[in-house]
């Protein structure tokens, strides 16, 4: 397994995804249907129970595109806006525990926002394209790992770059390991004494032999990137 290195772009004011990043528009819950039309659904049904409510079941498959290989019929992907219609009134709605907080009032959706953990909101975010999000990314200033965006690779799970780090006095670095296993939030104080540990560490590598340069160099110039910016925008980082 590998560990990565990730700024916490949410502290950032620089950071372009803050702002969708932070407008959570959906919510999953456990008990959806206290919350009335904000409770949203999926409509389907077998496509055999489909097929017989139409007597012309060659007419409802030519109008709908529906493919041979097709068991289940989704109403919202159907063609036909009456064929729609006809089997909207024979079929249940199967909720899905999202709640659109756009059709709740701002104290029910602070609520569940406040009461809901990160894994079960959806965000502005997480509606953008990867292309739209590459491209955003490519353009922010925080975008330390080459442009690539704001998390990046520290090795594997198996580097030697902690022990190495420990016997030249680096602890911060020495503690990654560490930092994964506990899910610690590094802090700006944190990332002051690994600009510290840089020089050490570039030193020490050197004298560790041709091979560990090759391997763990670049670890250590991203280490330095992502220290300048948690020092710049007073954000922590993360390892995981």
């Amino acid at each position: 397994m590998s560990i990565s290195i990730a700024i916490c772009e949410t502290e950032c004011g620089s950071a372009l995804c803050r702002r969708s990043k932070e407008n959570v528009l959906k919510v999953l819950v456990r008990d959806p249907l206290r919350y009335g039309d904000a409770a949203e659904y999926e409509l389907f049904l077998p496509v055999g129970d489909a097929m017989d409510a139409f007597d012309d079941r060659e007419g409802f498959v030519k109008r709908n595109r529906i493919r041979g290989d097709i068991r289940t019929v989704y109403l919202d992907r159907l063609k036909d806006p009456e064929d729609r219609a006809v089997l909207e009134r024979i079929t249940e709605r199967t909720y899905t525990g999202w709640i659109d907080l756009s059709k709740v009032a701002d104290e029910i959706r602070r609520g569940l926002v406040s009461g809901s953990l990160p894994e079960d909101q959806q965000t502005e975010w997480d509606s953008v394209s990867f292309d739209e999000m590459a491209l955003i990314c490519a353009s922010c200033e925080l975008s330390w790992d080459k442009g690539r965006g704001c998390i990046g690779s520290f090795g594997p799970d198996n580097s030697l770059l902690p022990d190495i780090a420990s016997r030249y006095g680096c602890a911060v670095t020495a503690s990654v390991p560490a930092g994964v296993s506990e899910g610690r939030r590094y802090t700006k104080e944190d990332a002051l004494l690994i600009s510290s540990e840089i020089p050490i560490l570039r030193d020490a590598l050197g004298k560790e032999g041709k091979l560990a340069v090759k391997r763990y160099m670049g670890t250590v110039d991203r280490l330095e990137a992502v220290a300048l910016i948690s020092l710049r925008e007073g954000c922590g980082f993360r390892f995981f």
